[in-house]
């Protein structure tokens, strides 16, 4: 059984087949959700000290914030090179 793995950045990798959503960190909702996740002690922050900009579901129930942006992050875990670093505005 093999797992693909993706670089979150800063040298921080997780399993592609455990996520299961990209979240934007500025909703409620979501912010609703890391904080519970910092409460039940599921919340891993790979952001390094830098700004939030994703927010990683997994299957587990773990929560991980990330400094990459979601497009990045989806890209990646799409296993699409030619779209990674790309915004919305430059389509």
């Amino acid at each position: 059984m093999s797992s693909d793995f993706v670089n979150i950045g800063f040298s921080n990798l997780v399993s592609a087949r455990r996520v299961l959503a990209l979240l934007n960190p500025d909703t409620l909702p979501c912010k609703r959700l890391v904080s519970e996740a910092r409460e039940a002690k599921k919340l891993v922050d790979c952001s390094c000290g830098r700004k939030t900009r994703a927010v990683l579901l997994t299957d587990s129930g773990v929560v991980i914030l990330c400094g990459l942006n979601a497009e990045t992050l989806a890209a990646r875990l799409n296993g699409d090179p030619a779209r990674e670093g790309k915004t919305s505005s430059e389509d």
